[in-house]
């Protein structure tokens, strides 16, 4: 399948799925919770659906689409040192070929106090089955998220589901030493039920959107327990400091 039409299809499907667009509400209101005031970037915003995060923003993704304001590579960004207060990236680390390049390129175009806020998907030994066998992307924990030999270019819509628990669980450690300013916030688990129930981007959905708030409800009041054992999202927040 092109690429290029990769953000039309997705857009198609979010517009179809009442109950996936309430998932996703509650994503980005998770993420505005933690967004400081200023202008905001979002990477990989191809499918055009996170209106709920605020106005003052720049819409970036790998491939065109025409509500989008700049196509660029997340490994090269176009702006200068900086330039915003926030970068959103939802679903889109995994992606990316060789994420130790995006997080200095984060670094770099944040200003002091800025924050980098990702929601990938989480893998924990519930999600894991899920996303193994059921899903389209590989799930591979072995994989090292950082090794800098990877190739440096490869089809933008394949990604290893497991690179941000990975690089924010046992290798966070090393984070500092590619981004010596950027300080790991925040980290929890989210999203039990309600986002497989929804299908995500598939064209199915075994949730009804009326049902999706109060799933949600019933996730906060067990999330703290079950989160780490079912969760199937991991939410990231990194601070870029003045000092090193």
């Amino acid at each position: 399948m092109d690429a290029s039409a990769q953000p039309s299809i997705y857009r198609s499907i979010w517009k179809k799925k009442p109950a996936l667009r309430a998932v996703y509400k509650d994503y980005y209101n998770i993420i505005q919770q933690w967004q400081t005031n200023g202008r905001t970037l979002e990477i990989g915003a191809g499918p055009g659906n996170a209106e709920h995060i605020g106005p003052d923003m720049v819409l970036t993704d790998i491939s065109f689409a025409p509500w989008l304001d700049i196509t660029c590579d997340a490994q090269a960004l176009p702006f200068r040192d900086g330039t915003f207060s926030n970068i959103v990236m939802v679903d889109v680390l995994h992606h990316i070929s060789r994420p130790a390049h995006f997080l200095t390129e984060a670094e770099r175009v944040l200003k002091t106090g800025g924050r980098l806020l990702v929601l990938e998907p989480g893998i924990t030994p519930i999600s894991y089955i899920v996303y193994k066998f059921f899903h389209t992307e590989d799930v591979d924990l072995s994989t090292d998220p950082l090794d800098m030999s990877r190739p440096t270019t490869k089809d933008p819509y394949e990604g290893n589901q497991a690179i941000a628990t990975r690089l924010f669980g046992r290798e966070k450690h090393r984070i500092s030493m590619i981004t010596p300013k950027m300080k790991l916030i925040r980290k929890t688990w989210i999203s039990l039920f309600a986002y497989p129930l929804s299908g995500g981007f598939k064209p199915w959905s075994l949730l009804p959107s009326f049902m999706v708030s109060k799933i949600l409800f019933f996730e906060r009041l067990i999330l703290p327990i079950f989160g780490p054992i079912g969760a199937f999202r991991l939410f990231v927040v990194l601070e870029k400091n003045g000092d090193t």
